[in-house]
């Protein structure tokens, strides 16, 4: 009879041990499914684990809650795979969490530092998510994180590009953080590496060699860096990978600048027909040139370019215009009057009317200066339609009998002939 007794009390003690791990129990407070080894208990502002989690969860989710303090309340989940402690007010990552964790995500707590203790030994460890903290410093061993693949550190304070990342790594996300450097060694070893992302960081350049290893990269995204593209030291090397590199390339840096060793001299001018021509030569009036038809001067006209010829004594008497050597634009002359100083350019100009009797005389062609003023001459009527010039030259154009004034000399030697025949 007491044997019996004491089977039966044994049957109970077992039954009472094992059943409610093997029928499982859910918190009022959660949801749980797969036999109640899934718990989600996201969203209702716990403070403390809910009662009645079984030691073998695989699956726990305590996201969007008011955790501030969840050290060594986790270990005893020795089958647990993904932990989820997002945002919450966390100020690091729980300490002795189960060595079975796969998955950790973390994001949007108060977490300053990743220790090193903080992953150590978390041999199965294949995602991390520590991103939106304020994290300034993320310490890692490589050997403990043997197979770790996906490390995201994005939107935190971090300057320098963590070191001591796992070798088996495959993906790295660093973006908007005030990352400025990468210490030498630090991409060295992550053959493994398909893609990084350090878009909207602080970098102005990147050290030589630091992607020469990196042969498996598949996706980089660099936008949104203050990259220095004028020098000429320490901005080449990332130029030069990017142009080389089988990786997609999002927002390659100096796009759309000129590289700072490319040429840049514009191509020497030509001269143009008009530059080389000997008459006018000079100021190129090429976006201001003289309407068709100029309007009548006025005392509000401020500069008008014009020509002024200075008559010689045998020329004085002249009024008609004269003709410029190589066009065929009369110019006026000036009437006498006070003008403003300007530089003079002496050339020929010959009357083709009153040549003859000059020539008949023996008299040579005199000299006449054309020059340029700024001032407006008060009796002038017309503007000459002609663009300004500063070239000097003179000419001495000998004297050349004309065919008329051959006739009387003809007829005089005529009759001399006739009178001694």
């Amino acid at each position: 009879m007491e044997y019996q007794i004491l089977n039966t009390s044994t049957c109970l003690l077992v039954l009472l041990v094992f059943i409610p791990t093997g029928l499982g129990i859910c918190p009022s407070s959660c949801k749980c499914s797969g036999n109640d080894r899934n718990v989600d208990c996201s969203g209702r502002n716990l403070t403390v684990l809910p009662q009645g989690l079984q030691d073998n969860l695989t699956y726990l989710n305590l996201s969007f809650n008011q955790f501030v303090d969840l050290d060594h309340q986790l270990t005893r989940f020795t089958n647990l795979r993904t932990l989820d402690i997002s945002n919450n007010w966390l100020k690091n990552v729980p300490a002795h969490l189960p060595k079975s964790l796969w998955e950790l995500y973390a994001t949007n707590n108060n977490i300053k530092v990743l220790q090193k203790l903080d992953t150590a030994y978390q041999w199965n460890l294949r995602v991390l998510d520590v991103s939106r903290n304020m994290v300034e410093r993320a310490v890692l061993i490589n050997n403990t994180l043997s197979s770790l693949k996906f490390l995201n550190l994005s939107s935190n304070k971090l300057w320098t590009v963590p070191t001591n990342m796992p070798y088996n790594i495959e993906t790295v996300d660093l973006s908007n953080n005030f990352l400025s450097q990468i210490l030498p060694g630090t991409l060295v070893r992550l053959q493994h590496l398909t893609s990084l992302y350090l878009h909207n960081n602080k970098f102005s350049y990147i050290p030589d060699k630091a992607f020469d290893q990196l042969s498996q990269l598949q996706v980089i995204t660099l936008y949104n860096n203050p990259w220095s593209c004028s020098d000429n030291q320490n901005i080449p090397y990332v130029l030069q990978w990017v142009q080389g590199t089988a990786a997609r390339v999002l927002g390659a840096p100096c796009a759309e600048q000129p590289w700072p060793w490319a040429s840049t001299a514009p191509a020497p001018v030509q001269p143009t027909a008009l530059d080389s021509s000997p008459i006018i030569k000079g100021t190129k009036a090429a976006g201001r040139e003289a309407p068709a038809t100029a309007p009548e001067p006025t005392k509000v006209t401020k500069t008008h370019k014009q020509f002024k010829a200075k008559e010689g004594p045998a020329l004085g008497t002249q009024r008609h215009p004269a003709l410029f050597p190589g066009t065929e634009r009369p110019l006026l002359r000036s009437p006498p009057g006070p003008q403003e100083a300007a530089a003079t350019r002496t050339i020929l100009v010959q009357d083709p009317t009153e040549g003859n009797a000059s020539l008949a005389t023996g008299s040579s062609t005199t000299p006449m200066t054309l020059s340029i003023t700024s001032g407006m001459p008060t009796n002038y009527s017309k503007m000459p339609q002609s663009t300004t010039a500063t070239f000097r030259k003179e000419e001495a154009t000998p004297s050349v009998p004309s065919r008329a004034s051959r006739w009387p000399l003809g007829l005089l030697c005529l009759a001399l002939l006739h009178a001694l025949a």
